[in-house]
């Protein structure tokens, strides 16, 4: 090899190496978000093999020719014997009716295998995609009348596409190729005697024949285009690859800006801050965890039906919440399973539910036992 083919072969692999990783050398490693995959998916986007579509649609109608297929000779039968008979009795160039008649034997052979077909192509295509209508990819697109033709030429000789697609065409011309010598081999000492059975006996070996091959290639075919579409899923989820700033900024645009949403948490724990420094001075008993759970209650007869949470926090606003409650001379009651249900189950400014009715009826009798035992010591 010179000097100069190994350098052509080097560049050449260079550049095909290049296609192969395009997402990672442009620096997009991410898997799409459900979002991106979404949005291309409205945009009209998505992964589809054109071959698995064929091969439904081909199968379908070699089905349906297989249904109708005597019924198919017959109508064409009675076509040409129309013509024949026509063509005694009328003038074909001036009268209509032999453009009628050719209209209408055209519908009958033709519209069982064209409607199969259309069906064929939209269950080939639902199964692909889903049921999904878009008109975004009728929109023009004028980046596309000035391309860059070197990425052009790049993706079309010397991608990972490219490639591919060379070598599943060459696989089907084989295929093809292979199952045609396979059935007409099997079939050869019968076609020799073609000509020594008759018209219609051979007429039906050839078509049986025929009919094989192609049921044949069509089922190989239908299972080969099951690969393409898992290829193409594959290149589709790489094409939409994300670098990291690009789900950064995905996330700050739905789900908020991360420093917008640490200043409102800020601002939250402030006003809260602001609620228990006020609040739990007017409490009347703080029940603890003792650890982890303060719950702040409050009961004024005439204003409340029950006792009434007027502040809670955990771990450090517990801490803070008691603080708070031995500086302002509010009882502190360790209940263990009262603070975490009512934490749990009771919000800010609730009256407790009448389950707990029993246990804090205890804890305040504990409170007016303290304070009672308070005033005949002083």
């Amino acid at each position: 090899m010179t000097l100069v083919a190994r350098d052509e072969l080097l560049l050449l692999l260079d550049s095909m190496g290049t296609q192969w990783f395009a997402a990672e050398e442009e620096g997009r490693t991410e898997d799409p978000t459900e979002h991106k995959i979404r949005k291309a998916r409205e945009e009209g986007k998505v992964a589809k093999s054109p071959d698995v579509t064929s091969a439904i649609v081909l199968l379908f109608a070699v089905i349906t020719f297989a249904v109708i297929g005597q019924g198919f000779l017959e109508t064409m039968g009675q076509m040409l014997t129309y013509y024949l008979v026509l063509s005694t009795q009328v003038d074909p160039v001036t009268s209509g009716v032999v453009a009628r008649g050719f209209y209408e034997y055209f519908f009958r052979l033709l519209w069982p295998v064209f409607a199969v077909v259309v069906i064929a192509a939209i269950i080939g295509n639902v199964f692909q995609v889903g049921f999904l209508f878009t008109t975004k990819p009728l929109v023009p697109d004028f980046k596309r009348i000035a391309p860059n033709f070197v990425k052009f030429f790049q993706r079309a000789l010397f991608s990972t596409e490219a490639l591919y697609n060379l070598f599943k065409s060459l696989g089907k011309i084989i295929i093809i190729g292979a199952v045609a010598y396979l059935n007409i081999q099997g079939r050869l000492p019968e076609l020799m005697n073609a000509m020594k059975i008759g018209y219609m006996r051979g007429f039906g070996l050839v078509a049986e024949i025929s009919f094989a091959m192609v049921i044949e290639t069509t089922i190989i075919l239908l299972v080969l285009s099951l690969v393409d579409y898992w290829f193409q899923r594959r290149q589709h989820l790489e094409t939409l690859k994300m670098s990291k700033q690009e789900i950064k900024e995905e996330r700050k645009n739905y789900e908020g800006d991360p420093m917008i949403k640490n200043r409102m948490r800020q601002r939250m724990r402030e006003i809260l801050s602001q609620n228990i420094m006020r609040e739990v001075p007017k409490a009347d008993v703080i029940i603890t965890n003792p650890t982890h759970y303060a719950v702040a209650l409050a009961y004024k007869a005439q204003a409340m039906t029950a006792p009434t949470v007027v502040a809670k926090g955990v771990d450090t606003l517990a801490q803070r919440i008691k603080q708070i409650a031995f500086e302002n001379d509010v009882p502190v009651i360790e209940n263990r399973p009262l603070a975490r249900a009512l934490y749990a189950e009771v919000e800010l400014g609730d009256t407790i539910p009448e389950q707990y009715y029993e246990a804090v009826v205890t804890v305040f009798k504990e409170i007016y036992r303290m304070n009672k035992g308070r005033k005949e010591v002083g």
